[in-house]
């Protein structure tokens, strides 16, 4: 069989008015299409769910058709790129160490990590989305991870920065330490392999499909080599009564002071870790150097970024972090605190929205599961809207709390099709479809997003974001 070709989605194709007319809608819980973007995807996914089915889909501006991307040289010419020698095959290149850290190609400059347009209004309290249809494993390079900033970012002097450890009251904490960056990095330390996902990754398709591509979807999402040393290790260094003490609150060196309750039953497990490494190298600035918390399957905003200080205690804190923000809002005017498990999602990143089917043939559907309770167990992939499941391969390795890669062959016959994934981890849980979420959570939410994404590939071969229900 043939294999099939893709065009790559579009970058920067949402514009600040598509942006603000999305926010206004989920703001007012309504599933109403943004004006005039999504007629003929509608008909396609109407063709598409001959037996029924409401499906809303999102706006993109790739027009390409299959008929005319691609361009395959006459057997009867061949192809150049075979014939002629090129020039990089007949001189010298550039010399070793040009670049004393090394950049990715020219060739690749595309792929970055993107703001939204009006997502925000400034750009120090705002987010980048990693570019997932664009990377391949489960590791994402340090430069392309997903910031989350709410006063902007910094470069530290790791020589001034300290780290103190201290307790609500004296009896919690008996010695109080301060540490500098240099006494953390000579202790005994770990490097596990973890996702760190955003509250709010997802949370602009509650109400309505809003964005095009699974870089905007899903982009607040990224997995890394974290490396440092325990919590608990440091606490243990303080003299921490870890029986009395059943919380810690972390706070941020950054200019919103950052702060978060974490509960002492993930400080004792050893999950919780400080971290000063990253993929084998320090911090980035954007993310948190010299010094930031590694919460396991907790979402990112408790992974406080340039930390500062630990504090034990006997109750949660109830910071402004914790009662106003990262909340979850519920159909009944109430509100849910402290819920900050990622629970188990995916999303298939090809293809996916913006890309183009250019031919009839072999695919290989691909995208990345996790989970925050441990490890994916397994994860199926639909090509009809959710009718019929096949189970994906799951590349190894398979870790917790980290982002698992999967694979499904697929053969594309040229009629409309909607794609999607759903996962299931260790612990028995199944990603919901939106219908089974919005049962219990409603549409006015912003946070905790995990409901099964749908692909629409249309006739022409244009993937669309849609919402089947």
């Amino acid at each position: 069989m043939q294999p099939g070709k893709i065009q790559k989605a579009p970058e920067n194709f949402l514009s600040h008015g598509d942006a603000r007319a999305v926010m206004d809608e989920a703001r007012q819980g309504r599933r109403s299409f943004l004006r005039g973007a999504y007629s003929s995807a509608v008909a396609s996914a109407a063709a598409a769910l001959a037996a029924g089915g409401a499906v809303n889909a999102a706006a993109q501006t790739s027009k390409a058709s299959p008929n005319k991307a691609s361009q395959v040289p006459s057997p009867d010419v061949g192809d150049p790129n075979i014939l002629n020698l090129p020039e990089h095959s007949k001189g010298l290149g550039q010399g070793v160490a040009t670049q004393g850290y090394g950049q990715p190609s020219k060739h690749e400059v595309n792929v970055q990590r993107r703001t939204s347009p009006g997502l925000t209004q400034t750009t120090q309290a705002s987010v980048s989305f990693a570019p997932l249809q664009s990377m391949f494993g489960v590791v994402t390079p340090s430069g392309l991870h997903f910031e989350r900033h709410h006063q902007g970012w910094w470069d530290i002097d790791p020589t001034k920065h300290r780290l103190m450890v201290n307790g609500s009251v004296p009896e919690l904490v008996k010695n109080p330490q301060v540490f500098t960056v240099d006494e953390i990095m000579r202790l005994s330390s770990v490097s596990r392999f973890h996702f760190i996902e955003c509250g709010a990754n997802t949370g602009m398709e509650w109400g309505n499909v809003s964005v095009p591509t699974c870089q905007y979807s899903h982009g607040m999402l990224s997995c890394s080599e974290f490396t440092g040393v325990p919590l608990v290790t440091l606490l243990e260094l303080a003299g921490a009564d870890l029986k009395k003490g059943k919380f810690v609150l972390a706070e941020g060196a950054d200019g919103s002071s950052m702060t978060r309750t974490i509960p002492m039953s993930l400080v004792l497990s050893g999950e919780v870790i400080v971290a000063y490494g990253q993929n084998g190298e320090m911090l980035r600035p954007e993310q948190g150097y010299p010094l930031r918390l590694v919460v396991p399957g907790v979402q990112g905003v408790s992974w406080v970024k340039y930390l500062r200080r630990i504090e034990l205690g006997d109750k949660p804190y109830g910071t402004k972090d914790e009662v106003i923000h990262y909340i979850d809002l519920m159909p009944d005017g109430t509100h849910r605190q402290y819920s900050g498990l990622q629970e188990c999602k995916s999303v298939v990143t090809t293809p996916s929205g913006g890309q183009v089917l250019l031919d009839k043939g072999y695919y290989s559907i691909t995208g990345l599961a996790w989970s925050g309770r441990g490890k994916v167990k397994r994860v199926d992939v639909s090509v009809d809207g959710g009718r019929n499941w096949r189970t994906a391969r799951l590349e190894n390795p398979v870790m917790n709390k980290c982002l698992t890669r999967f694979n499904l062959d697929w053969v594309w016959d040229g009629a409309p099709a909607i794609v999607q994934s759903r996962a299931m981890d260790d612990t028995g849980y199944v990603q919901p479809t939106y219908q089974q979420l919005r049962a219990v959570r409603g549409t006015r939410s912003i946070y905790h997003n995990n409901a099964i994404q749908s692909w629409l590939v249309q006739q022409n071969g244009e993937v669309r974001n849609v919402q089947v229900s």
